[in-house]
């Protein structure tokens, strides 16, 4: 355990003081904002780079190459923090907003002063009740302080920060939807290319990070980005917050090194399974990722070990039909929002896929067909063979809808309801079968063949 000790975000979780300016500042920060906003921005942007941050709100893309896509010479930049959390089974970053409010701030100094922005905004879930007003007395006490406004930190710099309460939608937490609600519109997603960092929030370039990635820059200037490298691993530098739920002893969210494996947090973090039960599925990074069984986790919890690593069985889904999240990788998974999801031997897997599919459905903008009636129909064949009624055929019906709707969407909420459904059929196809064999329509089926029987 002694691996786990180091903190970069979390050192002021439980701890109500830190999110108070005075006791922040006291204790180091704003210094690494202090500095930047003097930096040059090159300067600031080398460093994102050299630290290997990538994105921790679903992706995984590198923070300092998605800066350097805005055009030189912009003269409106903004920045927008994507505080939008809203896949089920991840909780991290309204942890950050509630007991890290200043670090957040913090960041995003640091990452307007290399992008050159002077308006900012956090687009925040609306139900986040707890969360606003914590951040909002934060943003009250930096500007108090000077540390925003006309000249930050008596610089030449000028930075405003401004909160905007989405209105639950999940679709909103897709960076282009999330900017169309922003600019006052429907949250829908918009084709990309252009890619918000030519052409987002009112046609200006526009930079799109998720809370947890901008709370590490401080760190990553007061340290410089190869430090923070060092502490990860491959192309993945820093630590990673994970929320973790589900059938453990100690659920929560963690800071973690890469390296930790599926079943070191598990088994090392969180105290094991409740009941001295066994696993028998973990989903690694929000309930849209492909889950793991038992078997598969011991595999890193880091982007491209999910995405890569050959232990994690390549299956398909029907014959004839292989499911590819791309680049080669046949129905692997990713570490996506973090958040962690745990279930025991007792789950009913069937049950799982059908209640994780009903929020897809429910939350699908409407705008795309395969999505729009992809996700619902997908939702009413899976419920049907979870409440006793399927029929002979509905496991590759199931598959062959959800291939339909993979990677034919304008955003990946499309994906996001594809990608676990033909994992939980391929994974434990047996207990979907199992139900079929069992259904009212079959037993009547059945019953009616023994009476049209000579």
């Amino acid at each position: 355990m002694g691996s786990f000790d180091l903190k970069i975000i979390s050192k002021y979780f439980d701890l109500p003081e830190a999110k108070d300016v005075d006791y922040y500042v006291q204790h180091g920060g704003y210094a690494a904002a202090r500095k930047a906003v003097r930096m040059d921005p090159a300067t600031i942007l080398g460093e994102v780079k050299a630290s290997n941050l990538r994105g921790r709100g679903g992706a995984g893309f590198p923070t300092g190459i998605k800066w350097g896509f805005v055009p030189q010479g912009s003269q409106t930049v903004y920045l927008v923090v994507n505080a939008d959390e809203s896949e089920p089974g991840t909780f991290k970053d309204r942890h950050i907003l509630f007991w890290n409010p200043h670090m957040l701030i913090e960041g995003m100094i640091i990452a307007a002063r290399s992008l050159g922005v002077r308006n900012a905004y956090v687009y925040m879930r609306g139900e986040m009740l707890r969360e606003y007003p914590v951040l909002q007395k934060a943003l009250d006490q930096a500007y108090d302080k000077g540390f925003l406004g006309e000249r930050c930190f008596g610089s030449d710099m000028a930075l405003d920060i401004t909160i905007y309460r989405g209105a639950g939608a999940y679709i909103c937490g897709e960076e282009t939807a999330l900017l169309s609600s922003l600019e006052g519109g429907r949250g829908w997603p918009r084709l990309k290319p252009p890619f918000p960092a030519v052409k987002g929030l009112w046609g200006q370039p526009t930079i799109v990070n998720n809370v947890e990635t901008i709370a590490n820059l401080p760190w990553i200037l007061e340290n410089g980005g190869q430090a923070f490298a060092d502490l990860g691993v491959g192309r993945s530098g820093g630590l990673r917050i994970v929320s973790v739920c589900g059938h453990v002893n100690k659920p929560g969210v963690y800071e973690l090194p890469l390296t930790v494996t599926g079943r070191e947090l598990i088994e090392d973090v969180c105290g094991g399974i409740r009941g001295g039960r066994k696993v028998k599925g973990v989903i690694p990074g929000g309930v849209s990722m492909p889950l793991l069984t038992a078997d598969e986790l011991d595999v890193p919890f880091e982007f491209d070990a999910l995405q890569n690593d050959e232990r994690i069985r390549e299956v398909e889904v029907q014959p004839g039909v292989k499911f590819d999240l791309g680049g080669g990788r046949t129905l692997r998974t990713m570490a996506g929002s973090g958040g962690v999801v745990v279930m025991d031997d007792q789950t009913d897997m069937v049950s799982a896929c059908w209640r994780i599919l009903h929020f897809f459905a429910d939350e699908s903008c409407g705008q795309c067909t395969p999505c729009r009636e992809g996700t619902g129909w997908l939702t009413k064949v899976v419920k049907r063979i979870d409440r006793g009624h399927g029929r002979p055929g509905d496991v590759e019906l199931a598959a062959s809808i959800a291939d339909g709707i993979a990677g034919n969407t304008i955003c990946a909420l499309g994906d996001a309801a594809a990608w676990p459904t033909l994992a939980f059929l391929t994974k434990f196809r047996d207990e979907f079968e199992a139900k079929i064999r069992s259904s009212t329509f079959v037993a009547q089926q059945r019953a009616a063949a023994e009476q049209g029987a000579p």
